[in-house]
């Protein structure tokens, strides 16, 4: 288990979705990631995977029967102490590639983290993940996800806040804001600018003003007491603290 004190600028991780391009990665020399993060069922798309992520109602017939050496599943009792540290599942996005990216900061501490199958774009035609046709999660109707976008920039800025450069190895349609990148890119990534640490700051005071915070993590069952349009403004600046929008005079 990683020392969540101690941080690791050379190690990089890779997280694999259910997306289309989740097979990409029979494609990557994967001894170039330290970690491999498999999501849900993306643990069938390569044999090389280092922990497998998976919410509380994912069925247990998917699971894995036989694991290998420096392999691990990692289940709700895992993962929502470290979405707990960074604030919760309502201000993270409630998604798995986000608890999954979260997990992976806190646990492993790296200087870089990828993401391939993760663009959260659904065709309106044609197979919407590796395996086929699923169910589109990140577009349920759900108050954490009134964003993806400024989901995506929270994480990016928190992570960057860490030292942590973040990545998206895929080149289609995304909504993640993340920098694209190659597979094959060797030895360590330059900081990215455009991240202003002022509008983080203010953001996470909003957070603790706010407080939407669950501490089980079951923020569904208390929906009710937060507000959309507080949320709504609230991925707006995270979006602007991530150098993508301007700031609001």
């Amino acid at each position: 288990m990683a020392r969540h004190n101690t941080f690791f600028p050379s190690r990089r991780v890779l997280i694999i979705g259910s997306g289309p391009n989740a097979t990409d990665v029979q494609g990557y020399k994967l001894s170039a990631f330290d970690v491999i993060v498999a999501i849900n069922n993306a643990w069938r798309v390569t044999e090389h995977w280092t922990d497998l992520i998976y919410p509380y109602d994912f069925p247990a017939d998917r699971l894995p029967t036989k694991l290998t050496t420096g392999q691990r599943l990692i289940d709700e009792t895992h993962f929502v102490p470290s979405q707990n540290h960074y604030g919760g599942f309502v201000y993270a996005g409630g998604t798995m590639a986000y608890t999954a990216a979260y997990w992976a900061l806190r646990e492993y501490a790296p200087g870089e983290i990828c993401f391939i199958g993760c663009d959260m774009h659904y065709p309106e035609t044609g197979h919407t993940h590796f395996y086929g046709t699923g169910s589109p999660d990140p577009l349920r109707e759900d108050i954490s996800l009134t964003s993806l976008e400024g989901s995506s920039a929270r994480f990016m800025c928190l992570a960057a806040r860490q030292g942590c450069n973040v990545f998206n190895l895929s080149d289609g349609p995304s909504r993640l804001i993340f920098p694209r990148q190659s597979s094959d890119r060797s030895g360590p990534s330059a900081p990215y600018p455009g991240i202003n640490s002022k509008l983080i700051t203010d953001c996470l005071e909003i957070e603790q003003q706010l407080g939407y915070f669950v501490e089980d993590g079951r923020y569904w069952l208390a929906a009710d007491q937060f507000s959309k349009s507080e949320l709504e403004q609230l991925n707006k600046r995270w979006l602007m603290a991530a150098g993508q929008t301007k700031e609001e005079k």
